[in-house]
């Protein structure tokens, strides 16, 4: 009989079973300690939110219509005339103001969407790794199996042959 086939799992390499190890021993994302947010980040978040929202768009167009209404149609006592001066300055202000705010809250959204990307990244690679592994322990166990029934098949076409030889043996 034909020597069985062999079958060469993939291994992985030693630095793929460090990296296994370094990704086993992380804690995983859905359990990791969120870091709270500081008091600046906080307000950050909460003006971003807020200036960020339809609301806040809706109000202040409703505030900013009706101060223009107000100058335009006015008989008496035009606080800010036609070029609308003041108007622009309150604008601007608040333009610069909220914008810090802003980039605060999204430079730590960014961080925040950095670190999700990274564990995201770490479980890919565990899953990968860790199917690598099952892999080869069924690639192992298969070239195991087909060794033993090798065997037995061996073992069974000898006693097929030795029964064949009494049965002639036995007809002389």
């Amino acid at each position: 009989m034909d020597s069985p086939p062999v079958i060469k799992p993939v291994q992985l390499s030693s630095l793929d079973l460090e990296r296994l190890a370094y990704l086993r021993s992380i804690q995983p994302a859905r359990s990791a300690i969120v870091r709270s947010s500081s008091r600046g980040e906080r307000i950050a978040d909460l003006v971003t939110e807020i200036v960020g929202s339809w609301r806040f768009i809706i109000i202040q167009s409703c505030l900013l219509t009706i101060w223009i209404v107000l100058n335009i149609i006015a008989w008496i006592g035009h606080w800010d005339p036609y070029p609308f001066i003041l108007l622009n300055l309150a604008l601007s202000f608040q333009a610069a103001y909220a914008t810090p705010f802003i980039l605060m809250s999204q430079n730590r959204q960014s961080g925040i969407d950095r670190d999700k990307a990274q564990q995201d990244l770490d479980c890919d690679l565990k899953a990968e790794m860790e199917i690598e592994l099952l892999h080869e322990k069924l690639d192992s166990l298969r070239a195991r199996e087909i060794a033993e029934l090798h065997l037995l098949i061996k073992t069974q076409s000898e006693t097929i042959a030795k029964i064949e030889q009494l049965l002639l043996q036995q007809k002389i």
